[in-house]
């Protein structure tokens, strides 16, 4: 290499070094925003507001009278499309993964997974629209009281959006695991199902653990389908079957523009948003010890 091609090959590297410092420095500071914003305006809130009024009360009508900023309902509300969603996605994505990965042949392997990513690629107004038109018509077919929008619809949808998110990671995480495990395996007589269940899925535990938590916090942050097909009633219930509303639902009805910047009710965007974001902050942090907990024991 020449004087002049090693000196620019020096130059070339230390503008790509700051750019990318740069990339990273914007990343940290758009999130020091963030927080900044939200720890801000939810003390702001606060300062009217009883924090324990806030976090237990049963009753949500920040928008009507007699006021009441619980946030209890909205929580709830979150966590029946949380649970039903990890219902459907959780044991159908791993499923599909280990078939993927253990048993698919390199045709079907070349089917199912363009299909999985043709159904992440579905806009979620779609899904939405899916969820009115066709699955809630099917519930009422089975159950006389579901409500036109209701908790369940919005997790099934919920839970096929996140489907192909649980089944390419796991897949990703089972392929990952050595061969000389499943060879070792199979040569002390162990079956084909026993080398999956006892070898393989525990091997690629924590590659799966972190397929899980990501599809639950998509299902938490998830907004437009929840909105169409569960609707906005804050209703603080365990029955799927009724209408109710999450907290990302709360944040688009606020965020239409009907309600008058700077009040109260303005306000209680910023006080649901940062429980948003606490939950699925420690929902990643408690991911990421999980994660490094099992791959000290697998590595």
């Amino acid at each position: 290499m020449t004087l002049l091609a090693a000196s620019k090959y020096r130059w070339g590297e230390a503008i790509l070094r700051q750019l990318f410092f740069v990339c990273a420095f914007i990343s940290v500071l758009t999130t020091v925003i963030v927080i900044g914003i939200l720890a801000v305006e939810t003390s702001s809130f606060f300062e009217e507001v009883s924090v324990t009024d806030f976090l237990f009360g049963t009753e949500w009508r920040p928008l009507l009278e007699p006021k009441a900023y619980g946030i209890l309902p909205l929580l709830g509300g979150t966590m029946l499309i949380v649970v039903g969603s990890s219902i459907v996605a959780l044991p159908v994505g791993l499923a599909c993964a280990v078939y993927l990965s253990e048993y698919a042949s390199d045709r079907a392997r070349n089917i199912i997974k363009p299909v999985l990513e043709v159904l992440a690629g579905i806009p979620t107004v779609v899904y939405g629209y899916f969820a009115i038109s066709f699955v809630t018509p099917g519930l009422r077919l089975v159950f006389d009281d579901v409500q036109i929008f209701n908790a369940a619809s919005a997790a099934i949808v919920v839970g096929v959006m996140v489907l192909p998110m649980v089944a390419s990671l796991c897949d990703d995480a089972l392929r990952s695991v050595p061969s000389s495990l499943r060879e070792g395996a199979y040569s002390v007589g162990a079956t084909s199902y026993e080398v999956t269940a006892r070898v393989v899925v525990p091997a690629a535990l924590s590659g799966i653990f972190a397929a899980f938590v990501l599809a639950v916090s998509r299902a938490i942050g998830e907004t437009m389908a929840v909105t169409l097909a569960a609707g906005a009633t804050p209703n603080l219930t365990l029955n799927p079957l009724e209408s109710i509303q999450t907290m990302t639902a709360y944040i688009v009805q606020v965020s239409l523009g009907d309600t008058p910047s700077g009040g109260l009710a303005y306000k209680t965007l910023f006080a649901v948003a940062s429980v948003l974001f606490t939950i699925t902050l420690v929902m990643n942090l408690l991911a990421n010890k999980v994660m490094r907990k099992y791959q000290e024991v697998y590595e």
